[in-house]
Parts: structure tokens; sequence; C-alpha cells
């Protein structure tokens, strides 16, 4: 006995997703984070190689003891890259999470939007009081 679904159908299902209002806000919302930050970032990391290469003598003042601003600007080359990830896993959970949630919901067949993550054990936890 086998349950699997014929392939047509879930074709259909997934080529209507796609093609849905929800899911073009998803990728419009995702693309507006990703393409923004990438290149803010490649231009950040430009920056960092053209003046260790054409502005040696900016990048080799001392700014406190043997650290120099090269150094310092290659520290922050990886506190910013950091800093992009938590904030897109900030932006995710709050922008990008709840309109795949509800697209894989309605894919799923669900009725409601899937249940939030901070709330699913609260009813083991009333349960045990």
């Amino acid at each position: 006995m086998t349950t699997e679904v014929p392939a047509s159908s879930t074709d259909e299902r997934y080529q209507t997703v796609q093609q849905s209002d929800e899911f073009g806000r998803l990728r419009t919302t995702l693309r507006s984070f990703i393409f923004p930050m990438t290149v803010a970032f490649f231009l950040w990391y430009l920056l960092y190689v053209l003046l260790s290469a054409y502005a040696r003598g900016f990048m080799s003042v001392k700014v406190v003891g043997n650290i120099n601003v090269a150094l310092v600007f290659g520290l922050l080359q990886f506190v910013s890259t950091f800093l992009i990830a938590w904030y897109y896993s900030r932006y995710a959970a709050q922008k990008i999470d709840p309109l795949a949630d509800a697209i894989n919901a309605e894919l799923s067949g669900n009725a409601g939007p899937a249940e939030p993550a901070d709330r699913a054990g609260d009813d083991d936890e009333e349960a045990a009081k």
C-alpha cells in the first residue's frame, strides 16, 4: 500500500503557490534585505582592500600601541559579518518567517497560520501547574 500523491497534482500546487501574491511578497521581502546588504558589505570590503593596496600610509597609522588602522579595519570586517548575520536572523524571524509559515500552511492544507514558536509549549506548562 502506498500513499504517494500523483506528481502532476503536487506540481500544480507548487506552481499555484509560486504564482501567488503571497509568494511574490515573500520574495520581495527577502530580496529587499539580501540585495542592499550584499552591496553594502561588498562595498565595505572593497574599501578595505583598496585602502590596503593604495593607501598604505593611512592604513599603517598606529591607533594604540602596535595596533594600526589596517588591523582595526580587518577586525571590523568580522564584526560587520556577525552583525549582518544577527540582523538577518531578526529580520527573518519578524518579516520572512511569518510569510513563509503562512505559505507552508496553505500548501499543507492547514486552515490557519502555523502556531508561533514561542507559544508552542504554553499548554504543557499550564498543564503542569
